[in-house]
């Protein structure tokens, strides 16, 4: 048997010996399989849901575990969820913080999450991150870039939100994040850098002013002549959406490229405002990762909220595309929605149609009640794994992954 896990009212992590774990595929409750789950990888964190009973299975339908508290696995990058953990709501439970819950289990007397690896994040793992000699090495960029406010900014992402692409400026090295932009044109549900009050606190805070070209230039230049396997990404979580600051970028870019060609420049964005697309591509763009949930217009609209619609997105991917960039879709993945019927064959057409090269799966991180409440009601999902399945079989192309790569 796979067992279910539970918290005390502490926090304190326990087995349930007899006790047939199981996981959540949309609103469905399914027995846990060997063939579900991985080891719980390296990195990975357990936590309990506050005021949320953990379940079990006996005879096929779901119980109360009464006053035990659900567990669920938060995973790090690199590992993609495939069933949510399983749990029953209490009528005074919070609304969860931002994180991606995965189910968990104990099986073979160790740690099992319900998820599939996606890509190796040997460059991500946390061990190469948060180190002792951060502090000296932000003081020392601080030094080499002075008066720059990017640099201020981005030295606090670093040390008190911990933000690893941040965190790569000062180590001088891969991809590191320019944030650029205070302003979006959409109000997504999973919003990390604002949140309406009355909801779950985003868990870092957005940048407060737009950086001139010149301060871009400046980073730019620093990271992309300096850095091993560079790339520098405008659109962070601390920012809104960068195209919307399209003249700062593109003139950015240009006075970057004035001085340099190595390395990649690279734009993570929703791609909703196509103009602001279109003149940073003919800037110098070299590769561009689109934050997507559904390529049905409906569940798009339910989650972004956006000032665009999803045509405009597919304009955006199709200029990029025809000047030569690398287009990455960055598909925010939740189990039971991603892998419907609908949604499926939505995917297949949206992929056919765009030619992207890259599908970077990320879990989405929001509360999986709040999140099935805001989206449109559909099919019975298929699960992750077949509905990713079925994307390698029809698009061979297509890379699967969850990370920006050097191109």
């Amino acid at each position: 048997m796979i067992t279910a896990l539970y918290a005390d009212k502490n926090g304190e992590i326990f087995d349930a010996p007899g006790y047939q774990a199981a996981g959540r595929l949309g609103t469905e409750y399914l027995a846990l399989k060997p063939d579900d789950l991985i080891r719980l990888p390296e990195g990975a964190e357990l936590m309990f849901l506050p005021a949320r009973d953990a379940l079990y299975l006996a005879g096929g339908v779901s119980k109360k575990m009464k006053g035990r508290l659900a567990v669920a696995a938060m995973l790090p990058v690199g590992y993609t969820r495939t069933l949510l953990p399983a749990y029953a709501r209490r009528p005074d439970a919070p609304q969860l913080p931002l994180f991606g819950y995965t189910a968990a289990a104990l099986f073979n007397d160790e740690i099992y999450v319900a998820a599939v690896r996606t890509a190796d994040n040997a460059k991500w793992h946390p061990y190469r991150y948060n180190t002792p000699d951060l502090k000296k090495r932000v003081a020392q960029v601080k030094r080499d870039l002075p008066n720059n406010r990017l640099v201020e900014h981005l030295a606090n992402c670093s040390l008190t939100w911990h933000c690893c692409t941040a965190q790569n400026l000062f180590y001088r090295r891969w991809e590191a994040g320019i944030p650029v932009s205070p302003a979006c044109n959409a109000n997504c549900l999973g919003c990390i850098s604002l949140q309406p009050a009355e909801c779950c606190p985003a868990p870092q805070s957005r940048i407060a002013f737009a950086p001139t070209a010149e301060e871009i230039a400046a980073i730019g230049l620093y990271h992309l002549t300096n850095a091993p396997e560079p790339i520098i990404s405008f659109g962070q979580g601390c920012e809104g959406e960068p195209s919307l600051a399209a003249g700062a970028i593109a003139a950015g870019i240009r006075l970057i490229r004035s001085k340099t060609d190595r390395g990649q420049i690279n734009i993570n964005t929703n791609a909703g405002f196509t103009e602001g697309i279109k003149a940073i591509v003919d800037a110098g763009l070299n590769s561009m990762r689109v934050s997507i949930i559904s390529a049905l217009p409906a569940t798009y609209q339910a989650y972004y909220q956006p000032g665009y619609s999803l045509e405009h997105v597919r304009q955006s991917i199709a200029y990029a595309k025809q000047h030569g960039v690398y287009v990455s879709l960055n598909m925010l993945l939740f189990p039971g929605l991603n892998d419907r019927p609908e949604e499926q064959a939505a995917w297949l057409d949206f992929l056919g149609d765009t030619g992207v090269d890259m599908i970077q799966l990320r879990n989405l991180n929001f509360d999986p009640d709040a999140f099935l409440a805001a989206m449109p009601v559909g099919g019975q999902p298929g699960g992750v794994r077949n509905f990713l399945k079925e994307i390698m079989e029809k698009f061979p192309a297509i890379k699967l992954g969850s990370f920006t790569e050097k191109i």
